[in-house]
């Protein structure tokens, strides 16, 4: 019988035919097929950025959902608003206010993750062949939210201070019709990277100047180990700049909630962008994750965690120090998940991958976090401290330190 029809007779669909021209840019994500891999039991991951499952507040949660079913069963169980939870919200608008951002009840929005938050930014703003400017390396989430809608990325040196602002001015000067600036100023994933005050205030005058307007991505921004804090993006030009956020690295990825901080006058078409997606945001996640945060729970469980993961970027630093030959060199974040490695030039980090894999341990090759077109970090990679146990850690950088000498050798 021909496998081209059914009994019937009827020719089944060429579904290749079918697809939009977009599907050709969407790709699957590197760390995604990664996890697949590193399920394995017997091998250590430094390649997602997991928060450290053992620190969930599993009992926290319990409560809540107990509570929220008890007494608000027909509101969590109900559809809700596209905007999001107002008592919720109301909580996020009085936490956001001790760094000064401007978030308000009509101008803040729930997404399903940060993730979707950067989809509906390209839903809502990007044409094909449109410019934005993002650091290299840069986040490789926003580069596969974004990719669909076919923008043209213009590159700029992440420095240990933050991106080079003499790049992004050339940047500017040179491609008049840039759309937007994408940063991480705290904790950048993946370099691990925190942009200084002055670089912000420059920033934002170089934006305003040229009619760019700037992306700012902070799920890391609670997760400060050492240092002050220092002042958003948002809060030095809140008509500027579109803040995101989320609860994932605070709370639990599996809640997939996150929210935008934007501008009224943009708000809106984000709203019209999510009712298309999904209608709203989960009813019962905002409740459950209001009641924790409106009880404190929170507040005690981000102070338990910064303690963690302070302790378990130290000892992989410290175990990177020990294994790793001295050509190695790598970041030394004050927060965050993240830190990024460089090796020498002669070092293919898809190449050391396989030796590591023989190893045991998984890392995330660095051109990961690179736009399609651009050829660096080839020789880098990215670690993830915050998942692994200090006695993991140590054994899993043990490993990766003799593959590294492996492919030196």
């Amino acid at each position: 019988m021909d496998p081209n029809h059914h009994l019937d007779g009827h020719v089944t669909t060429n579904w290749d035919a079918a697809l939009a021209s977009r599907n050709s840019r969407m790709k699957s994500s590197v760390i995604r097929e990664l996890l697949k891999f590193t399920m394995e039991p017997d091998v250590i991951s430094f390649a997602g950025g997991l928060p450290a499952p053992a620190a969930f507040p599993v009992r926290d949660f319990q409560d809540a959902c107990a509570w929220v079913l008890g007494h608000e069963p027909e509101v969590a169980l109900q559809y809700g608003t596209t905007e999001g939870y107002p008592p919720l919200k109301q909580y996020l608008i009085e936490a956001m206010a001790k760094y000064n951002l401007p978030a308000e009840q009509d101008n803040v929005l729930f997404t399903n993750g940060s993730q979707q938050a950067l989809d509906l930014l390209g839903k809502v703003f990007l044409n094909a062949g449109d410019k934005i400017i993002v650091g290299l390396p840069t986040y490789l989430g926003a580069i596969q939210a974004w990719n669909v809608y076919g923008p043209d990325y213009i590159g700029v040196r992440e420095e240990p201070d933050g991106i080079c602002l003499d790049d992004v001015q050339h940047a500017l000067e040179t491609n008049p019709q840039v759309k937007f600036i994408y940063v991480l100023p705290n904790f950048h994933n993946p370099a691990g990277t925190t942009m200084c005050y002055a670089k912000r205030v420059r920033l934002v005058e170089l934006a305003a100047k040229h009619g760019a307007f700037i992306v700012e991505d902070d799920p890391y921004g609670e997760l400060r180990y050492e240092g002050e804090d220092i002042l958003p993006i948002c809060a030095l030009h809140k008509e500027n700049t579109i803040y995101l956020s989320t609860f994932s690295k605070t709370l639990a990825p599996g809640l997939r909630l996150g929210w935008i901080v934007a501008p009224k006058r943009v708000i809106g078409r984000l709203i019209n962008a999510k009712q298309g997606a999904d209608l709203n945001t989960s009813t019962l996640v905002q409740l459950i994750t209001y009641d924790i945060c409106q009880r404190g729970l929170i507040r005690a469980h981000v102070r338990k965690i910064r303690k963690l993961y302070h302790e378990r970027r130290d000892v992989m630093l410290a175990a990177m120090e020990e294994q790793f030959p001295h050509e190695v060199t790598w970041t030394r974040p004050q927060g965050g998940l993240f830190l990024w490695a460089c090796m020498p030039e002669s070092i293919d980090a898809d190449e050391l991958l396989k030796v590591a894999v023989q190893e045991k341990v998984a890392f995330v090759p660095g051109h990961a976090f690179y736009p399609a077109g651009f050829s660096e970090g080839r020789s880098c990679m990215r670690l993830n401290f915050s998942y692994s146990a200090p006695t993991i850690t140590r054994e899993g950088i043990a490993r990766l330190g003799r593959a590294i000498k492996r492919e030196l050798a």
